[in-house]
């Protein structure tokens, strides 16, 4: 199976010069955990609640800091073509549940979740992939920053 037919396609995005308190409003109202950032039509970072929350809050910075401030820059992505049993394999080794989807001309086009993954049916796969994510440390552990 592909990326594209699991991927959730309705994905909003926000500006790195919106501010933590923008970005958490939007959250709230999509019942969403991260979002893609995007600055000139070019996928930029991530934030995520846990950013706001550990590099925001925790450091003492407040509601109107900018987006960028906290966002994570080393954005891993996939492609809407890929195969999905890559994809999972590649999000347990980098450690992350969710991941931006792109198209071949690079342009967001989706995000991938375990929750789109498990909720498809991919569920040996998923599992796989959560063992690998759930391991403490990696790349984007909020630690390591």
């Amino acid at each position: 199976m592909k990326v594209s037919n699991c991927m959730t396609t309705d994905v909003q995005i926000t500006d790195p010069d919106q501010t933590l308190r923008e970005v958490a409003a939007m959250m709230g109202r999509l019942d969403a955990g991260a979002l893609p950032v995007a600055e000139n039509d070019r996928l930029v970072g991530m934030i995520t609640d846990r950013d706001i929350t550990i590099r925001g809050v925790a450091e003492g910075k407040g509601p109107d800091t900018k987006v960028r401030d906290v966002m994570s820059t080393d954005v891993k992505y996939c492609f809407d073509d890929e195969d999905l049993e890559d994809v999972l394999h590649n999000m347990g080794d980098l450690q992350v549940r969710r991941l931006p989807v792109l198209n071949r001309s690079k342009r967001l086009v989706g995000i991938i979740s375990l929750g789109d993954l498990a909720m498809k049916g991919e569920t040996m796969e998923t599992g796989r992939a959560l063992s690998g994510i759930s391991q403490r440390g990696g790349a984007h552990s909020q630690t390591a920053h």
